[in-house]
């Protein structure tokens, strides 16, 4: 009878394909309790399947006959439909898919379908316009970031069955300009060793692994049972990867459990390879010569930095000091989760000297220097193959919220991709992160306000209107005698972000407390027992909304430079050349059109206000 009854749920589930004169039709045959197969006749391109985001995972095989037919998570349909995501389906007579763990009332066998189109066209009111997302489905770490004939290869942590966490992949992405990306297919599929996680990926120029001359190598972490570092390498400019026959070509020699994210470059002066991954609470350092065996050089960072915390996603690169071009100097950047000054995952990063062996951290170990003040800003890696620049690539969403945000075609952005360099304050040295130059191709219709003082508030009702929440804005604010000035973005609905200069605590500051929608990223923790006491034993926090701050004891001071870029869900600040940047989502109801600047307490001058409206 369950068989019956669910082919005639499946009837709807048959679509006509024009061009052989046939149907695609499934039908139901239960395997075993909680298994099912779907026998699809003539098989159309893709199987949708029907997403409940509120659903447990199921389990969804397309069934090969191969060892390595391997079963993705899929959070099925069982009251209602969020929307469908698409499995591929052989050419051929008949392909065969497993079901497992759905319930035989569940509406996923009303919804489930066949179709030679998938539409990706763009449902979410918060897809951004001008930064890079995937098409559909989820995204986090960018990873593999490479430069090759003149593209630039941006790989991401995916999963093409579902908009939050799950079933990772390395998605795909290609530009020539850093701002115009056109999505491939996945590069990297989720197999039987486990979750794709994240690496990267360089040029083998001279054949060292011996996959060919100009291949491009990828390392990523296998996590399954435990986590393990493999290769994979493409000749085919990074649209396809071949994974190692002799993976995993490095294992923890502890047994560590959390092992991941290998980041490769080559170190000339040794004339080897190195590997950093990211080992718990430090970076081991790993070298090689072939790319396929590794030797261990030594680890850093335990006790550095903030603390708890886990290093995550790490990167090495050198850069050279401004105002010296002859000097340059080693950065370690480490993404880590939690660790956050205001909460959650944030990157942060370590300067000093590296001799092939050992790296030297010049400051103190409890010194802590991030790279973004905001609270969306992780997992930064930077591109290998660039030459000179060093442009560096952030996910931007923090994990302490990341599968909730209001959206559902798509979770996941990068924020704007930013050049790094060095700058010396107060016998420190820092990284300057700066929006690349190439965003700069994006302007379109300018308004310029000129310069403008303030005293209170001054409306520009027109900087901004008609821009759909997408632009940029540039001024430089002298606040003189005022306790604060700053820009205000609003809008009709009465939601507002606001960026502004607090000379009194000598910070950059953008609150997004009343941003728009803000309510998702609720949790409760436990009071002190003495509070419990008296007020019961939770207390109420919102990880979202809230405001973030940079000291301003990073830039010169007197007149401050502010590029503040805003899309559909996001305000990136830039402060004098990237001495600061600070990254936040903002979800409006309503476009921000309107731009108000203030100054309390005194007067403050904005000058050459402009704003520039930014589309792909």
């Amino acid at each position: 009878m369950r068989k019956i009854v669910m082919a005639l749920l499946l009837a709807a589930a048959c679509t006509a394909l024009a061009a052989c004169g046939r149907r695609s039709t499934i039908t139901v045959e239960c395997e075993r309790a909680g298994s099912d197969l779907l026998r699809i006749a003539h098989p159309a391109k893709y199987l949708l399947l029907p997403v409940e985001e509120a659903c447990g995972e199921a389990r969804v095989t397309l069934v090969t006959g191969s060892p390595a037919d391997v079963a993705m998570d899929v959070r099925l349909a069982h009251d209602s439909v969020d929307y469908f995501v698409p499995m591929e389906l052989p050419a051929g007579a008949e392909a065969v898919v497993r079901v497992e763990g759905v319930a035989p009332d569940a509406v996923f066998w009303e919804k489930v379908s066949v179709s030679d189109r998938f539409d990706t066209g763009n449902t979410d009111r918060y897809r951004p316009v001008y930064h890079h997302t995937p098409p559909y489905g989820w995204m986090n770490d960018p990873n593999g970031l490479v430069y090759k004939d003149g593209e630039y290869h941006l790989y991401y942590q995916y999963n093409p069955y579902g908009s939050m966490w799950g079933n990772m992949h390395w998605g795909h992405s290609v530009s020539r300009d850093l701002v115009h990306w056109e999505p491939l297919p996945a590069a990297i599929a989720r197999d039987t060793m486990g979750h794709i996680f994240s690496g990267s990926a360089v040029v083998d120029r001279e054949n060292d692994a011996g996959f060919g001359r100009d291949a491009i190598i990828a390392f990523y972490t296998s996590a399954g049972d435990s986590q393990v570092q493999c290769l994979a390498y493409s000749t085919d400019n990074g649209r396809t990867f071949t994974k190692y026959g002799g993976n995993p070509v490095l294992t923890p020699f502890d047994g560590l459990r959390d092992f991941r994210d290998p980041k490769v470059f080559r170190y000339e002066p040794a004339k080897r390879w190195y590997m950093i991954v990211s080992a718990y609470k430090e970076m081991r350092l790993y070298s090689s010569e072939d790319m396929k065996e590794w030797e261990y050089v030594g680890a850093f960072g335990d006790g550095y930095g903030v603390q708890p915390r886990m290093f995550e996603c790490p990167d090495f690169v050198q850069l050279p000091v401004e105002g010296d071009g002859s000097r340059r100097k080693w950065v370690m950047i480490v993404n880590v989760n939690p660790g956050c000054i205001f909460g959650g995952s944030a990157t942060e990063y370590f300067v000093g000297d590296f001799d092939g062996e050992t790296f030297v951290c010049e400051s103190a170990p409890e010194t802590v220097k991030w790279l973004d003040y905001g609270k969306d800003h992780y997992a930064t890696v930077c591109f290998s193959n660039t030459g000179s620049r060093t442009i560096a690539v952030p996910w931007m969403s923090n994990w302490q919220y990341a599968n909730d945000t209001p959206q559902r075609q798509h979770r996941g952005a990068n924020a704007l991709p930013r050049e790094l360099s060095l700058f010396t304050k107060d016998g420190e040295t820092y990284v300057a992160a700066d929006v690349v130059g190439e965003v700069r191709s994006l302007r379109g219709r300018t308004v310029a306000a000129g310069d403008v003082t303030v005293e209170g508030e001054k409306v520009l009702a027109e900087l901004v209107k008609g821009l759909g929440g997408a632009f940029e804005i540039e001024a430089d604010i002298t606040p003189g005698d005022a306790r604060s000035a700053g820009i205000e973005l609003c809008n009709a609905a009465g939601e507002k972000a606001v960026v502004y200069l607090d000379m009194e605590s000598g910070r950059l500051v953008m609150d997004r407390t009343a941003s728009g929608v803000v309510d998702f990223g609720n949790r409760t923790e436990a009071f002190t027992a003495e509070d419990a006491a008296v007020t019961g034993p939770m207390n109420y926090v919102n990880d979202f909304a809230l405001a973030t701050w940079a000291p301003l004891t990073l830039c010169e001071g007197g007149t401050y430079h502010l590029d503040i870029f805003v899309d559909s869900c996001s305000v990136e600040i830039f402060v004098d050349g990237g001495r600061i940047a600070m990254t936040n989502l903002v979800f409006p109801t309503e476009a921000y059109d309107t731009v108000r600047l203030f100054a309390e307490g005194g007067a403050a001058r904005f000058g050459d206000v402009t704003a520039y409206g930014l589309s792909m």
